[in-house]
Parts: structure tokens; sequence; C-alpha cells
């Protein structure tokens, strides 16, 4: 077996010789690739995690109410940057492009939806808030493309990439390209948690500070909820946090989600990977761990700036394994939430679920297309008829899992306000003008299309063939 310096030593050379990326990559590659053979990943001492309290993770009410002044709004706002993660592909929905060109509502697209908040901003408030795009080598070009429609907006947009690092092949520790493999499938790029060194790398850091920009909003691009929110951003400025990550109540739905947690007295980001197993139960539990991360994250220009120069942002390192033709490679991959035990003064807020609207997969696209929301502006906000504050769950099957077939099924979208739970299975196809209220089972048996007529009503009900409706 080569010992961990032997093989980083051969790993640089071969790194050398990968023209396609920059001297910052390679140095950036070998760095991760070095700590991860170190094993110095930090063990938590399951006895030292207290829970924090409201001065660390703020309560959002507790916030100081916003001032009404205009110009007070607009003076917030110039020190402010948005940037979504738009690394990501739709792949898991059946699409080949970037997740955010997938349309959303009204024949609008996640990015469609982003710039136009963005743009009633700046509107509002004479402000003028940028819009940064950080894609991968995987959704650049598609981007750049998408991003001309935008070109007489009011918002200044910029599109920069994350880092493409090489897939290591596992057996030998060797850089799959160096194997042959120089399409897309030997190269990865190393999660969110590259979005500072990329920041920086790529220019845009030293521009938004020369701009007289202050803190940054990063938040993923298929999150609606992810919105600008001045008394979150007037409450970092007056209190000099330097990272604030948005949390909020843990639901059955999100017991794999990160925590914050006080330990050693900084705040710190507990993911499952990093619970030991016979803690993984209470983890889950939302008795002790009340709150998850979000994902939407400010965080304060100057300082990562400070950090990403002192190379002192060593966040958890996710391995991720992968398997292409047979041949089981390694990814190596960092998340921005990790970061925030090295940075000064930073907190957590708990803020209303309404802030975190992720669409993974078509059964949350079928929540955001229905009547549960609204659409103005650009902001997707939850319909007010609705009384249950918690929304409904919905599994669709296999037959659902790709964009195009999801839309095929419906004529429309049906009305869910009334509705408790939804599961689908088998082949299901829906007419216009169908309301669906408390738990509803639809079950086609295999090689069954089952048809459900327009205008029905399905209330508390277990369907399983044309007779039941």
């Amino acid at each position: 077996m080569a010992t961990a310096t032997e093989k980083l030593l051969k790993l640089q050379s071969a790194v050398a010789g990968l023209n396609q990326i920059s001297e910052n990559e390679k140095s950036g590659f070998i760095n991760l690739v070095s700590r991860y053979l170190s094993g110095e990943a930090q063990q938590i001492e399951w006895s030292k995690i207290q829970t924090p309290t409201d001065e660390v993770v703020v309560p959002y009410d507790s916030m100081a109410p916003l001032s009404e002044d205009l110009a007070e709004m607009k003076k917030l706002l110039d020190k402010l940057v948005v940037l979504k993660l738009n690394g990501g592909l739709g792949t898991t929905m059946g699409c080949t492009g970037p997740k955010s060109v997938i349309e959303v509502r009204n024949g609008l697209t996640f990015l469609d939806l982003i710039v136009t908040q963005i743009e009633s901003l700046n509107t509002k408030y004479g402000c003028s808030v940028p819009l940064l795009l950080m894609n991968s080598f995987n959704t650049h070009d598609d981007t750049l493309k998408i991003v001309e429609r935008y070109s007489k907006s009011n918002i200044d947009i910029h599109t920069f990439n994350q880092s493409q690092y090489p897939r290591l092949v596992a057996e030998d520790f060797i850089p799959f390209p160096c194997k042959g493999q120089t399409d897309k499938d030997g190269w990865y790029p190393p999660g969110h948690g590259d979005v500072f060194s990329s920041l920086k790398n790529s220019g845009k850091l030293d521009d938004l500070l020369s701009q007289g920009k202050d803190y940054v909003f990063v938040a993923n691009s298929d999150n609606l909820g992810a919105v600008v929110d001045l008394k979150i951003l007037s409450h970092l400025l007056r209190h000099q946090n330097e990272y604030c990550m948005e949390v909020t109540p843990k639901t059955l739905a999100d017991v794999k989600g990160g925590t914050l947690i006080s330990y050693e007295g900084r705040v710190q980001l507990l993911e499952i990977a990093q619970v030991p197993d016979e803690h993984v139960n209470e983890f889950k539990s939302i008795e002790k761990f009340k709150i998850f991360n979000t994902n939407n994250l400010w965080l304060n220009l100057k300082a990562i700036k400070r950090l990403v120069e002192d190379e002192a942002l060593k966040m958890e390192i996710i391995p991720n394994p992968k398997e292409v033709n047979g041949v089981k490679l390694l990814q190596l991959e960092t998340a921005a939430g990790a970061a925030i035990r090295f940075f000064d003064h930073a907190i957590g807020v708990n803020v209303p679920r309404s802030r975190f609207l992720p669409v993974k997969a078509t059964s949350d696209l079928l929540l955001v297309q229905s009547d549960l929301y609204t659409l103005a502006d650009g902001f997707v906000t939850r319909n007010n008829a609705r009384n249950n504050p918690e929304n409904p769950s919905i599994e669709l099957g296999p037959e659902f899992k790709k964009v195009s077939n999801y839309l095929g099924h419906f004529k429309s979208i049906p009305s869910i306000i009334e509705l408790d739970s939804l599961k689908v299975s088998g082949d299901v196809w829906f007419g216009a003008g169908i309301k669906l209220k408390g738990k509803v089972v639809i079950t086609a048996k295999p090689g069954v299309k089952l048809e459900i007529p327009d205008g029905a009503v399905l209330e508390n009900k277990e369907i399983n063939n044309a007779e039941d409706i």
C-alpha cells in the first residue's frame, strides 16, 4: 500500500499535467486531497454539544422591525449582492440543462423569478442590487445563453464558475482524466463550499468590495423561499455579524438536515455524517435538534476575503463515491454551511418555514404550481386560504418523476388547498378542475390507465379503479 505522502506526490505530478484547469484549481484540489489523506476529520465529542441560545440562533420575530424610510432601505440594499448557486443540473427531474431553467409557474423558470424579484427591489428602492450566478462547468454555457434574455433588465448579472476538479480513481488515487476519461465524466464541481475561493479566484470578490458592497446573500437557485430579507440584512449590519445561517423548525421530513449547535464556544453546523452511529436516532429526533439549515446564508465580503487569503476555511470534507463505466471513483466535496465556525460573530436566524421552499422533485413542483401558492412580482407566496400551517405531503410514483411526464399527466393542476396527503402510484391521469381534500390515495393496477375525470372532487378517498371515483 502506498503511504499518504507517496499518493500525494504521485497525484501532484499527475495533476500538474492537466492543462484543462487553472493553477488555482490545481492547488485547491491538491490541498483538499492532502487534508483528506491526513485524516484530519474532526470528531465531535457528543457530550460537549450544547443547544444554542437565542443570542446564537436569533428568533426572527425578535429582530428589530424595519424602518419604513425608503432612503434607509436603499442604503441597506446598496450594500447587498445576491448570489444563487446555479451549478446543478435538473437530471433528477429528467431535464438536461441547468435546473434553474425548469418552468415553475406561468411559464416562468426559477431564473425568471429570481430576476423579477431583484428587478422589483431595484425599481422600488432605486438601488442597484447585482445578481451573481455561480455556475459549474456543467451549467456554464447554457446559463450564458439564458442570461442574454435579461440584457434589457435593470440588474447587473454576473456569472462565474466554481472550480473544476478531477474525479479520483478510488483504487490508485490517480485523476480519472489521466486515464483517458477526458470528457465531462472525468471531472466534478466540488460542492458549494467552493463558493468562497471561487468568488476570490474569479476576481468577483474584489470587484464587489471596490463597489462598496458589504454582504452577499447566498442561496440555492431552486429554493423559491430564498428572497432578500431586509430585516436580516439590517440586523447583520447593526451587529457586525460576519456570517448568518437561516435555519427553520424541523419537521419529520427534514430529519436528515444539518443543524446548528454550540460547541467549544463557537456556533457550528452538525451534519448527520458527523454523528456517531449510536447517536443518529437522537440527531434525527425533532425534540433535541429542533432546527435545520436552509442553506440561505448571509456573508460578509471582507471576512470572506480575509479567510480565503489566510487559507483558514477548512470545512469538513464530504467523500462522495461515484461509479462510471464500472470504475469506482471518489469526489471530495465541501459545503458552505460548514464554514460558519470560521467567521467571527456568526449567528443563525430561526426564520419562518416560508423561506424554505425548495423544488427537488416533481412532487415539490406540484405544490408550487397549485392554488396553494400565488405569484406576484416574482415572489411565490403561500395562499392564506389554507388553514393548516404544514404543506400537504405528496408522493408521486415513478411515472411522474420526469418533468415532461409529470406535466403530461395533468390537464390542469388540481386544487389542493384542503389536501392533507396525496399518494399516487401507477399510470394515473388527471383531468381539469379536480379538487383533492383530506387524505387521497390513488393506485392504478399494473398495465391499467386510470383517468380521474374533469371536475372530480376527491375527499378522504382510496381509489383503485374507475368505479371508486
